[in-house]
């Protein structure tokens, strides 16, 4: 409990830094098309899934929309799915992105020492890639991502020095390349180590399951590696903040707006419409709660804290919508608490537009590697069309539907003194 009161007064103390100073935009546009290209690890429909939660849920009224376009296994120059100018041609470029994330470099670098002739393998090709978007998309806005890092931190190296250290020096190149293309950056291999190292130090045995095959991070692995591509997007930290003050019935917001405060009979009581909703966290899950300690992801997005001063010393009991949040002391409620650790009605909301991006992020699998890949050259092309608007739109409308749900909504919040 200690911790979260320490953790929502600095919060408080953050955002009325953040708000003398105007923060840069967010990254993302009202009618982006945000295409994620990259090996298994973006496969996996984690960090991207993520991405599209915050957005979604953070500002509900932004329409974006999202393709997956993540093949296991590949590399600069394609894999089992198509050469590279295929795999553009095919699974980019007909979604005329406007945005464009890409990660390689897991497979390129070979699983061994590093390898001369596959480093300039990934350079040449790394630099076609670009050539080729660049070409086709000349106001497209790139983030390149360095490779996600290969788990030698929860368990020994598989040859002198490991194979993280070989991704190290293909990150740094595509840092440079980066530069050189004036696109976006962003580190996912050192917040991901940092992350790994603080929980191998608190539970050794759970730490080796956040990246159980030591490639591909579990599904509360993947919230470190959103977080570093929100970040570099400036993506802001606040859901909302509220400080309420019993004695005179008053209350500072921002991003919500609270009215009818009422305290009598050793109850304080108001409505409140937020302008957005937490992440939706599993609390539930182990490695969710182990990465949240060995991180400061609640600090750096999710943070809405919510401060109650002028009641008398004792325990209060929290409810919103009559469902009780937690018991708190007088003094835990006057430093701050952190509602987005905690199942509040909001990140139940949260959760129901998560619900949604998965199903949004199944059937846009379902239209390209079950239907389109298959089927390409075995039937017309004006059939196949016919097939992939179908779905096409159907995902359009979810992703409507998405924004729907995580419109907000009035809460009532009660604090009874117990």
């Amino acid at each position: 409990m200690k911790m979260r009161s320490v953790f929502a007064a600095a919060a408080f103390c953050c955002l009325a830094a953040a708000t003398a100073s105007a923060a840069p935009p967010f990254a993302l546009h009202n009618g982006d098309r945000v295409v994620f290209y990259g090996d298994s690890i973006t496969e996996q429909h984690l960090y991207t899934n993520y991405i599209e939660d915050y957005v979604t849920t953070r500002f509900p009224s932004l329409k974006v929309i999202y393709f997956n376009a993540g093949v296991g296994g590949d590399r600069v120059t394609g894999g089992w799915a198509g050469p590279i100018d295929l795999r553009l041609q095919r699974d980019v470029i007909p979604f005329k992105p406007t945005v464009l994330t890409s990660m390689l470099g897991m497979n390129d670098a070979g699983y061994q020492p590093y390898n001369p002739g596959l480093f300039h393998t990934y350079t040449t090709g790394y630099q076609h890639i670009l050539s080729v978007l660049k070409d086709h998309f000349p106001k497209l806005r790139i983030t390149l991502i360095q490779p996600s890092p290969f788990d030698d931190y929860t368990r020994p190296v598989s040859f002198p020095g490991g194979y993280n250290a070989v991704l190290l020096r293909y990150a740094d190149y595509v840092s440079k390349l980066a530069q050189s293309e004036d696109a976006l950056c962003t580190n996912f291999n050192a917040p991901m180590v940092s992350m790994l190292q603080k929980a191998a130090a608190a539970d050794p045995s759970l730490a080796q399951k956040l990246v159980p095959d030591r490639v591909h991070p579990s599904p509360a692995g993947h919230l470190i590696m959103a977080e570093a591509l929100l970040k570099t997007w400036n993506a802001p930290a606040l859901v909302t903040a509220a400080a309420v003050d019993a004695s005179n019935k008053t209350a500072a917001t921002d991003n919500c707006v609270i009215s009818d405060i009422a305290y009598q009979n050793g109850t304080l009581s108001w409505t409140e419409k937020d302008g957005s909703l937490p992440f939706p966290l599993n609390l539930k899950d182990p490695l969710t709660r182990l990465v949240l300690q060995s991180s400061h992801f609640l600090q750096n997005m999710d943070a809405e804290p919510l401060k109650v001063t002028g009641l008398p010393e004792g325990s209060y009991t929290l409810k919103i919508d009559s469902t009780t949040v937690g018991v708190f002391t007088s003094e835990q409620l006057e430093d701050g608490i952190n509602l987005s650790n905690m199942n509040t009605p909001m990140l139940q909301q949260a959760l129901q537009v998560d619900a949604l991006t998965q199903m949004h992020s199944n059937i846009h699998m379902t239209e390209w590697r079950s239907i389109e890949m298959p089927v390409q050259g075995k039937v017309s092309d004006k059939d196949l069309e016919r097939a992939d608007n179908a779905l096409n739109q159907l995902d359009v409308e979810l992703q409507v539907s998405r924004r729907k749900a995580a419109a907000p909504v009035v809460h009532n919040y009660q604090i009874v003194k117990e």
